[in-house]
């Protein structure tokens, strides 16, 4: 451990934005946390009470970190409240100890840093100039005239954010000990990191999984990609965990007919329950009072006693 060096990065982010305050337990914060591969952003780190170096906790990452724990902090007064579900699941004996990493989105590079990048590689040049064309509903740019760069943003977490939490929290590193999550995009790239390695990540909750990539489904090669990408590169099979979920409102309402494909593709490797589930959620939408309603069944999953 290097507590001087974690209280300094500790006491240079009060400088910054304020805290999000949390239900229980505490968030150190790392500001601007510099890498080589992506832009810099904020680390939020989530303790839960009683956080102690005398013993070793189970790790998630999480994306959009800026959205999970105090809807008074987020631009649509919504979170995921991580905190508050954790701590519940933890008092219950439910999950293991754990901590959240909570890793902020780049803003304008959000898109291109969560597009999984080899199966985007995968489309034709012609394919692949007409994503980057693309516009969200309210005619802003999809990807922000950023190229996809998944692979840069998994190596910033696996060879920079991860080492830097095994040696200064007090956590377990291996394997089995070490998970990571998010929704819509922050699925997708959750998926891909745990196809990526293997052997760092123990399993992966997908909520919300945004298969379509963009906002359009009608001649969309994305999803059918993606596809071809698990049948060639999914871990072993029931050698992790996996989560998958949606709902049936707002932009979830197009997900249930790739996320079927998805699932042939596991029971046709033979996954199991006990390894993989899928989740369809009646009515629900596409938001974090959504995902936090449900989060107790993912982090159960993974991180389940």
């Amino acid at each position: 451990m290097k507590p001087f060096f974690l209280t300094l990065c500790i006491a240079l982010s009060m400088s910054a934005q304020e805290l999000p305050k949390v239900f229980s337990g505490s968030i150190q914060r790392l500001t601007d946390f510099n890498s080589k591969f992506v832009t810099s952003r904020n680390i939020d780190i989530w303790l839960p009470e009683g956080y102690t170096e005398s013993k070793k906790y189970s790790v998630l990452y999480m994306h959009d970190g800026q959205m999970l724990y105090d809807p008074s902090t987020t631009w649509n007064k919504q979170a995921w409240e991580v905190d508050d579900v954790m701590t519940e699941l933890v008092q219950k004996g439910s999950v293991q100890n754990c901590i959240v990493v909570g890793i902020w989105n780049g803003g304008v590079t959000r898109h291109a840093d969560y597009f999984p990048q080899k199966p985007f590689e995968q489309l034709s040049q012609k394919q692949q100039d007409s994503l980057y064309s693309v516009n969200r509903p309210n005619g802003n740019s999809v990807f922000q005239k950023y190229t996809v760069q998944s692979d840069k943003y998994l190596m910033f977490i696996v060879t920079e954010l991860k080492p830097f939490i095994d040696s200064h929290f007090a956590v377990y590193t291996d394997v089995a000990h070490t998970f990571i999550a998010g929704s819509s995009m922050g699925g997708l790239i959750s998926m891909y990191a745990l196809c990526e390695y293997p052997k760092i990540f123990g399993g992966a909750a997908c909520l919300s999984t945004h298969w379509p990539g963009v906002f359009s489904v009608e001649n969309n090669p994305i999803p059918k990609q993606f596809i071809r990408y698990l049948e060639k590169h999914l871990p072993k099979t029931n050698s992790c965990k996996i989560y998958f979920d949606f709902g049936t409102a707002t932009l979830d309402a197009l997900y249930e007919p790739y996320q079927k494909m998805v699932d042939q593709v596991l029971l046709t490797k033979g996954w199991c329950e006990n390894h993989w589930i899928t989740r369809k959620f009646e009515g629900e939408d596409h938001s974090e009072k959504a995902w936090n309603k449900r989060l107790p069944i993912p982090l159960t999953h993974l991180l389940g006693n």
